[in-house]
């Protein structure tokens, strides 16, 4: 692992920190947390991780919600996070319908980019990077990142699917994932 990346952790957010739902989290009363993700946070920010999100919403490019709203969901996970001490250091996010052919919509790897160079690292190898998805491991994966899948969210229909990237180790969730790395 790249010394300088052992104190970063990067978190897909529907179905790792929250509820997902196939109709999308199209607003701050839909985004509740799964319990036990906010204090897993709480634990990593403890044992001295930086919390960076990494997550598509192309409920915005498919015109289901605008910025401002994800702004107001955002702002709900922050100040939950805040009411058990944890805390989210940054959210990188893929605004762009699937069909889009962006950059940073995962599986690609732009968001994992930005995140490395944001963080000043010349790779994510080793940085523990978790999901619920096929798409979030494949990212992390292809950056070098260690892909952790929850069983949450959509993480058991994942696992069940198969063809996951060699190595990816299988959580019940979040919670377990940080008992395991701390």
């Amino acid at each position: 692992m790249d010394k300088s990346a052992l104190n970063l952790i990067i978190l897909d957010r529907d179905g790792v920190i929250n509820y997902d739902s196939d109709q999308f989290i199209k607003n701050p009363e839909e985004w509740k947390p799964i319990p036990g993700s906010l204090e897993a946070i709480s634990r990593l920010n403890q044992a001295g991780y930086r919390v960076v999100v990494s997550t598509n919403q192309s409920g915005v490019g498919r015109g289901l919600f605008d910025m401002a709203t994800l702004n107001l969901i955002h702002d709900k996970m922050h100040k939950s996070c805040a009411l058990v001490g944890a805390r989210i250091d940054a959210i990188f996010f893929c605004p762009h319908a699937a069909d889009a052919d962006c950059d940073c919509r995962k599986p690609k790897t732009g968001m994992m980019e930005e995140i490395a160079a944001r963080y000043g690292l010349g790779s994510l190898k080793g940085v523990p990077a978790v999901g619920d998805s096929l798409r979030d491991l494949q990212s992390a994966s292809a950056m070098g990142a260690k892909p952790y899948l929850v069983l949450t969210g959509k993480g058991s229909k994942t696992r069940a699917a198969g063809g996951m990237p060699e190595g990816t180790r299988v959580l019940a969730d979040l919670a377990a994932v940080v008992a395991e790395l701390i």
